[in-house]
């Protein structure tokens, strides 16, 4: 799984629904050039939770919980420390509680959805990082199907499929006084219509959500 690095930046986030916007100064970090295929989650964990198969398929049907445990699996097989701190005595699998993120670990973890934005977004101010049927897998053209990462052009730093295929487990709350646990989704599906796949769109649902186009990508924190 190669890292791309993603420069120093300052994001503005937007919601629609409570009409309010916010900018984010996001640090140099890395991410994954596509989202974890089937294979790899496949290799580091023993199982295939996903509706349809294929090593190079997006792995999906996996939970914000399975997404957390796999960042850490993977970052103790390549002898680097834990990102999240999981404490058995108070974590409560059913909506992420007891998980914490410990920011000076050099191990992986979910993207904040600042730094996905800012990643997506490379360097570009539109909706989107180009002509959406060239750089996505969306309704329009998947055949209604899940698809092979990289099939797409990628944005201007090298990164596939930030838009469309599946939608992306970010680290965040996303809004904890109206919605709990809900956590951020990002990037839009293979199912889904052209409106959803732009870089500002945000999405949310509960941590246990499993569903088949919803997956994650991995990253790191320094440059």
């Amino acid at each position: 799984m190669e890292l791309i690095p993603v420069p120093r930046g300052l994001v503005t986030l937007s919601d629609r629904r409570t009409e309010t916007r916010w900018s984010v100064d996001v640090a140099p970090f890395r991410i994954a050039e596509f989202p974890v295929t089937q294979d790899v989650y496949a290799r580091l964990t023993g199982k295939r939770p996903s509706a349809s198969r294929g090593d190079r398929l997006p792995v999906e049907s996996v939970t914000w919980n399975d997404a957390i445990a796999f960042c850490n699996a993977l970052s103790v097989h390549e002898g680097a420390t834990p990102a999240y701190r999981v404490d058995p005595d108070e974590v409560d699998a059913a909506d992420g509680a007891g998980v914490d993120w410990d920011a000076s670990a050099d191990g992986y973890r979910l993207p904040t959805e600042a730094e996905w934005e800012h990643a997506c977004r490379a360097g570009t101010a539109g909706p989107r990082y180009g002509d959406l049927d060239e750089i996505a897998w969306y309704r329009a053209n998947s055949g209604e199907r899940i698809r092979d990462v990289g099939g797409r052009r990628p944005n201007a730093w090298g990164l596939h499929d930030m838009l469309g295929d599946v939608w992306e487990w970010c680290w965040d709350v996303y809004d904890p006084e109206v919605y709990g646990p809900y956590r951020v989704l990002r990037g839009g599906g293979w199912f889904d219509e052209h409106w959803s796949c732009r870089a500002s769109v945000r999405r949310r649902s509960h941590p246990t959500l499993r569903i088949d186009d919803v997956g994650f990508r991995v990253a790191r924190s320094g440059a």
